[in-house]
């Protein structure tokens, strides 16, 4: 864990080192989020990553959005992106529930252009799936500002587990 006066003491190449892998391989974010420090509490923090990322031009978004794994997935994740998953227990799906995240996966990213993204924190393969069968019905805009909701509260989720409030 580090403090936010530890934070506000970092260079800039310090504090991207630290925070640029919080949105999936997009150090672009952690870079934006520089330019509001120094914080004055922890919100604020939290804040200038959200607002990096909702304030992206949309092609910035959608590759961000792209840059994020299949859940449930058998490819190499970060090690945030591991622990999450397995914290949810997409680590332990059958075999059954593993084809059908691998199907669901595959028609979301056909309609969407990009992957289904969940913050899986606190949330059971059950209610993953149950969110999965009812979004990959939504239509491709709505899933686009649901994915960034989602993306924001997987920063949020991070920024918590690495800086003391």
């Amino acid at each position: 864990m580090i403090t936010l006066a530890e934070i506000n003491q970092m260079t800039d190449e310090a504090f991207v080192a630290q925070f640029g892998e919080i949105a999936e391989h997009s150090a672009w974010v952690a870079e934006d989020a520089t330019l509001d420090r120094p914080y004055a509490t922890f919100p604020d923090m939290r804040s200038a990553f959200i607002d990096a990322v909702s304030d992206a031009p949309q092609d910035q978004q959608l590759a961000l959005l792209r840059a994020h794994p299949d859940l449930a997935t058998k490819a190499k994740l970060t090690t945030d992106s591991t622990n999450e998953q397995k914290g949810a227990g997409l680590d332990t799906l059958s075999v059954e529930e593993f084809a059908n995240f691998t199907r669901l996966n595959e028609l979301y990213k056909s309609r969407n252009g990009f992957p289904f993204i969940f913050a899986v924190k606190g949330a059971t393969k059950h209610q993953i799936l149950a969110a999965f069968e009812a979004r990959v019905k939504n239509n491709k805009d709505l899933e686009f500002d649901t994915a960034i909701l989602q993306v924001c509260r997987i920063i949020s989720f991070r920024l918590e587990a690495m800086v003391t409030q």
